[in-house]
């Protein structure tokens, strides 16, 4: 166990106490002596961190107090506060500002007739981005919500996942002007706020699935965490598809063999470089895929791991980087990109706040080989992060209809589009 400074004083002062008053009680009786000076009082101990609390775990070190999770900004950043000329894709890509003001945008997902919903997980909102007549506004959807970070849409409906359950709405895009309170579909989620934001989607076997991550860093849990499920569209049916997932805030599936890939989180405080967010693959239902014993398919945890073998869990196709927190992902299926992105990953890597030397805070390409591996991780938006400092924080992507890309950031509370070919052409 880890113990604060004031926690070993007070520690050292009660010990202290015992064996002097121990000894004097040894000692023969003597004519009295002038009254000592009273000690100084202990510094009070530091109150206990909250269950879940990320600061649970961190090395008492110098270097490690400086490091704790970076909040974003409150409101929702102006548009010509945007950091857009900051951003760098590879030549021939462009990118400008789809809609702003939006606070903490994340999730994202296209209705039929074209609406943007936008998810958020600290202000209990669910955005619509509606598009008619070549114009784009944007409207509050829901309010009041909690932590309503997952949206995904299917036939009409609208489907959101708060904190403990899942919610939708029928015919959404017909009422965005005075839409009706969500219908809850399944409750049967915990409470915890640890990893307890919830991104959403749904497979090609029609149904919706759902992440229910570990209630803290680095826990051992109940069967209810650690894992992903999947249900029918009007939540029965529900199992476990898959377990061992630290906390996945985002997936998609192989276009090719309809087999789900999820990005996944490591773990906190064991170094600045290990272990690594992995990419992952079910192949199988029941799949384990190694937290809180195995981290990044080859390292034994060091405080789970005894006993273990990362040979009985299934191991990442990938790896993502340490600590980089790599989050919402789409196998880009269009043909407005070159062709070398076809059935590539384009990932969202929101950013580190554990190392140093912050890493991620970027939007990559991962292309695979034919088994289904990771072949290779390279840049394609790059410059949200400045001088060891977020200008922006990527979270999620989402193709549209027309092969173009849309990012969210829930740094400045917006959500940009990406094209490529001339921007003439692109914007049309």
């Amino acid at each position: 166990m880890i113990y604060s400074t004031a926690r070993r004083a007070l520690l050292a002062g009660a010990f202290l106490s015992a064996f002097t008053l121990g000894a004097a009680a040894q000692q023969p009786a003597a004519s009295p002596a002038p009254a000592a000076a009273p000690a100084p009082a202990a510094a009070p101990a530091a109150a206990p961190l909250p269950p879940g609390s990320p600061l649970i775990g961190r090395p008492d070190n110098e270097a490690a107090a400086k490091l704790a999770p970076v909040a974003p900004p409150p409101i929702a950043a102006a548009a010509d506060k945007l950091p857009i000329a900051k951003l760098k894709l590879p030549p021939g890509f462009n990118i400008e500002v789809y809609a702003a003001g939006m606070a903490n945008a994340r999730s994202l997902a296209e209705g039929d007739k074209g609406t943007i919903f936008v998810g958020s997980r600290a202000v209990g909102k669910v955005y619509a981005i509606a598009n008619k007549d070549g114009k784009r506004s944007v409207k509050v959807l829901q309010s009041d919500l909690y932590r309503p970070n997952g949206v995904a849409f299917k036939n009409g409906t609208l489907y959101i996942a708060e904190l403990s359950k899942v919610s939708k709405i029928d015919k959404v895009e017909d009422n965005l002007d005075s839409p009706p309170k969500p219908t809850m579909i399944y409750d049967n989620l915990p409470k915890d706020e640890a990893h307890g934001w919830k991104f959403i989607a749904i497979g090609p076997d029609n149904k919706l699935y759902v992440p229910i991550g570990q209630p803290g860093n680095n826990v051992l849990h109940d069967d209810a965490h650690g894992q992903i499920r999947r249900m029918n569209l009007d939540g029965s049916g529900a199992e476990v598809v898959a377990r061992g997932v630290r906390n996945t805030v985002g997936f998609d599936w192989n276009p090719e063999t309809k087999q789900l890939y999820f990005s996944d989180n490591g773990r906190d405080w064991m170094s600045e470089d290990v272990p690594q967010d992995e990419l992952n693959r079910v192949t199988k239902v029941g799949e384990h895929f190694g937290a809180p014993y195995c981290l990044q398919g080859n390292i034994v945890d060091p405080e789970f791991g005894w006993g273990k073998s990362c040979a009985d869990y299934t191991a990442p196709v990938g790896l993502l980087g340490p600590h980089t927190a790599a989050l919402g992902m789409r196998f880009y299926t269009g043909n407005m990109f070159p062709k070398a992105y076809k059935n590539a990953i384009i990932l969202a890597r929101h950013g580190s706040w554990n190392r140093s030397n912050k890493a991620g805070g970027d939007v990559v390409v991962v292309k695979l080989n034919k088994d289904g591996t990771m072949k290779s991780m390279e840049p394609f938006i790059t410059g949200f992060l400045e001088n060891n400092n977020y200008v922006g924080r990527p979270v999620d992507v989402m193709q549209l209809k027309d092969g173009s890309l849309l990012v969210s950031d829930d740094w400045n509370g917006a959500v940009y589009r990406v094209t490529y070919g001339k921007p003439k052409v692109a914007a049309q």
